[in-house]
């Protein structure tokens, strides 16, 4: 029986993962994220109404888990208050189950000012950040300079490390880019003031985890953003600045690889992608219209339309293949209920390997196999025998091609819309 399970996106994002956390949870003792930032978003939908989450856990919303944040992630101290407020005018306690690693890299208003600098100096050649300082925070880890969760809480030793960033940052700002440069104090004050309200939430989480792993406690480990967006095997750059990739799990927590009994990859039964980037699937026509409009395909956090396409079982097989992926998650079916022919990418054609980067994707034919629609309705449907003998089809068809079964099949946005053909702990 598995006591660690791992959610992984298995596309570009958006693939629903916060749904199936949430589903998940019910009996779970912990619930972690381990990288990425507020860029995420999250929807889980709960008796009609919708809650949209960025960093905090999607576990929050059963009474029992508790909700860490690993070191992986990178904390916008104002976004996650916020986030916090927002759940608590609703009625859920947050702050006494929330535990947040003090190693968290701190987005503060210099990254979110060259973030969109940035961008706005590509133009067309532009990446399609969420402007979010996600990436600017992540390159101060990795040189060395970054500020961390633990420095707010020390008025001297955040001044020590701030007002040198800022003569730096402010010079590249005014000076490159062309744009307002930041007033020191007002940031360094700003950020004792979020040091002081996120205090009591900081903790041990890798020694909070290994003493649950120890226990035999459940813990499910929620991954942001999709596979094809890792910092490492994704479309580089058209990437995120994180390892979304099950890999993440371990640097980002601190646990270790034989610490994770399950990984489930969540996929839509079709594909999207949010901002720029290749896409070999994408559609141009009535078909990619209608997944947009059926799949209501609008970035939570951003509200950006997703582009739409055909499902790549190319690359899902490769993403199944280089996260260790236990089962698939299938999730959206129903978007593809009135379609006369469904199809399934089964090859690429104009490249030799597997793409290692935007150029090579680029090069991309996919290879094209049809199946006949169902023209019937899966939305809502609980029992895998009360499924359109087609859509049975499909669904054996993309495991055959993987390699890995369709555990759960997600019928719907709300909670209960399942069929749970194997519970990941083994329920």
């Amino acid at each position: 029986m598995a006591k660690s399970v791992v959610i992984v996106g298995t596309q570009w994002g958006d693939e629903g993962k916060g749904k199936i956390v949430d589903l998940l949870a019910h009996g779970v003792d912990a619930v972690v994220r381990f990288q990425g930032g507020h860029n995420a978003g999250h929807t889980l939908v709960i008796d009609g109404h919708k809650t949209v989450l960025h960093v905090i856990p999607s576990g929050v919303l059963t009474p029992r888990a508790k909700c860490l944040v690993g070191n992986g992630v990178v904390v916008s101290p104002q976004s996650l208050l916020k986030e916090i407020s927002g759940l608590e005018a609703q009625g859920v306690d947050v702050r006494s189950r929330l535990g947040i690693s003090p190693a968290c890299p701190v987005i503060l208003r210099y990254h979110e000012a060259l973030d969109a600098a940035r961008e706005y100096k590509r133009g067309k050649g532009a990446i399609g950040t969420t402007g979010r300082g996600i990436g600017p925070a992540y390159e101060d880890k990795i040189v060395r300079h970054g500020v961390r969760l633990a420095d707010l809480i020390t008025e001297q030793r955040l001044r020590d490390k701030l007002e040198p960033l800022l003569d730096y940052y402010n010079f590249l700002l005014a000076h490159y880019y062309a744009q307002d440069s930041l007033d020191v104090a007002s940031v360094v004050d700003e950020a004792l003031a979020f040091g002081e309200a996120l205090s009591p939430m900081l903790t041990d989480v890798t020694g909070q985890l290994h003493d649950m792993r120890d226990r035999g406690d459940k813990i499910l480990y929620e991954g942001a953003q999709g596979a094809l967006l890792d910092i490492d095997h994704g479309t580089y750059p058209f990437v995120t600045s994180s390892n979304t990739t099950v890999g993440g799990v371990m640097t980002g927590t601190g646990m270790a690889p034989d610490d994770i009994d399950y990984v489930l990859g969540i996929t839509k039964a079709y594909a999207t992608r949010v901002g720029g980037g290749p896409f070999p699937t994408e559609l141009h026509d009535a078909n990619g219209d209608a997944m947009a409009e059926r799949g209501h395909e609008f970035g939570s956090t951003t509200g950006r339309p997703r582009r739409c396409g055909w499902l790549d079982a190319v690359a899902l097989r490769r993403v199944v293949r280089s996260n260790g992926i236990t089962g698939l998650c299938l999730t959206k079916l129903d978007v593809l209920d009135t379609f006369s022919e469904v199809k399934l990418c089964v090859e690429y054609a104009g490249v030799d390997e597997f793409p290692v980067g935007a150029e090579e994707w680029n090069r991309v034919t996919p290879v094209y196999e049809s199946h006949p629609g169902w023209s019937g309705s899966t939305q809502g449907i609980t029992d895998r025998t009360d499924l359109p003998e087609a859509a049975r089809s499909y669904l054996d068809r993309i495991e055959a091609l993987v390699g890995v079964p369709i555990d759960i099949l997600s019928t719907g946005p709300e909670r209960d819309a399942n069929i749970v053909f194997r519970d990941p702990f083994g329920a």
